[in-house]
């Protein structure tokens, strides 16, 4: 029970980091330094706190992971710009995990049994028909030509922005393997890096790149609530949660955004939020075997 209660945070921090900065306002860069201004600061707490051993390759991989991230979370918020965050989140987290399986099991062979094939198969079907509902545009919608501009430039902003989060993960899980409370610092030294070359290195501290310095905060939260959830309840309970946070940000996106949908889109957003939720569990437990 208690690794379940950890499991909702990471939850929770991540699925309104969307909604959240944008509600905060300000561009897709300052959006992104911001939030790493805020994930240094709560780096920086943890090593005080944990004090980890930091050794060449941890600072040398971790910063690499950090620019990496930082694509991915950057042009995140640009898709968001774009298709708005009761779309672009969950297309993004759907995206993270189909390919993520899939390179796992093909690449690195993570699934090796008829069970994880078949399973994780039918939870990789359930992600993609949910990709298809929640990103659905009603026909009877004006200026429909308008959104799929839009949703065409969202999408390629979204390639990037899973190449960047796949490939960090992947870094540090499939290839490097790094404790969490050790690669935190120099990751968010990549990850301030990595911002700071989206702005041109014309670093802006205006009160929208400093209040936005608080999604980083809730970010970093997540990142210890993950480790937590993943050492007291199992890596499976922890991924799925933190996956089905994606559900939180389409709510958000809509309740506290604004985001407008019609009849016909509520019933697909619901269709895809239900796809969504048991393929990532699906997924969760094809990890756990």
């Amino acid at each position: 029970m208690e690794g379940i209660l950890f499991a909702l945070v990471p939850m929770f921090a991540w699925g309104s980091i969307g909604f959240v900065s944008n509600k905060i306002g300000g561009s897709a860069n300052q959006q992104t330094f911001g939030m790493t201004i805020g994930s240094l600061f709560f780096a920086i707490i943890v090593f005080i706190v944990a004090r980890p051993q930091l050794s060449f390759n941890l600072w040398f991989f971790g910063i690499i992971g950090g620019i990496l991230w930082s694509l991915g979370q950057n042009r995140q918020f640009t898709a968001m710009k774009h298709m708005g965050v009761s779309v672009a989140n969950p297309l993004s987290s759907g995206s993270q995990l189909v390919f993520g399986s899939l390179i796992g099991a093909f690449v690195f062979h993570e699934w090796s049994t008829s069970f994880h094939y078949i399973l994780g198969g039918f939870a990789l079907l359930l992600l993609v028909i949910g990709f298809y509902f929640s990103s659905r545009v009603d026909p009877v919608k004006e200026n429909k030509n308008h959104l799929l501009k839009h949703f065409n430039k969202g999408f390629v902003a979204l390639a990037f922005s899973t190449f960047g989060y796949l490939s960090y993960a992947i870094l540090f899980n499939n290839i490097m393997a790094f404790d969490v409370l050790s690669v935190i610092l120099p990751m968010a030294v990549g990850m301030i890096i990595g911002s700071s070359f989206f702005m041109k290195f014309q670093l802006d501290f205006s009160p929208l790149v400093l209040k936005n310095s608080l999604v980083g905060m809730m970010w970093g939260v997540g990142n210890i609530f993950m480790l937590l959830a993943a050492s007291s309840a199992g890596l499976a309970i922890a991924f799925s949660f933190s996956q089905i946070g994606a559900i939180i940000s389409i709510i958000g996106g809509i309740v506290f955004l604004g985001e407008k949908k019609t009849k016909k889109e509520i019933t697909w957003v619901i269709i895809g939020i239900l796809c969504f939720l048991i393929g990532a569990i699906l997924l969760g437990i094809v990890k756990s075997y």
